[in-house]
């Protein structure tokens, strides 16, 4: 089982690419990227207290941080800053579906990503 990619923590790598970068949105997240040339693959994640209370939050996290995982399996994409930002679908939307929001956001915005398999599909 390969390890998730690194992650962006500070709130000024979250503030650099919402201001510089360009996003895209779908029913289960919005993807925000940023070309980092010379860089690995960062990814950070986030959810609004608008979407519930603190365990739903977590789990809609959750959620996400396995959706790049899987998305992100092999050789990942290098030199590119993305930030997921979980919507008010995100904790109870299909697994499937959610992986396939973040490909389709990805391929919007033009990040490439190579190994992809088939959806899994984890309990929860």
């Amino acid at each position: 089982m390969p390890a998730h990619p690194p992650r962006l923590k500070r709130r000024r790598e979250f503030l650099r690419v919402a201001s510089r970068g360009k996003r895209a949105g779908r029913d289960g997240l919005v993807l925000q990227a940023l070309p980092a040339p010379g860089q690995p693959l960062r990814v950070g994640f986030t959810v609004t207290k608008k979407v519930g209370n603190s365990v739903v939050r977590n789990r809609a996290k959750r959620r996400l941080r396995e959706a790049a995982r899987i998305v992100f399996d092999g050789p990942a994409p290098q030199g590119w800053d993305l930030v997921v930002i979980g919507r008010d679908a995100t904790p109870r939307r299909n697994f499937a579906a959610l992986l396939g929001d973040l490909r389709s956001a990805l391929g919007k915005l033009g990040v490439p990503i190579a190994g992809t398999r088939a959806a899994e599909s984890p309990a929860g």
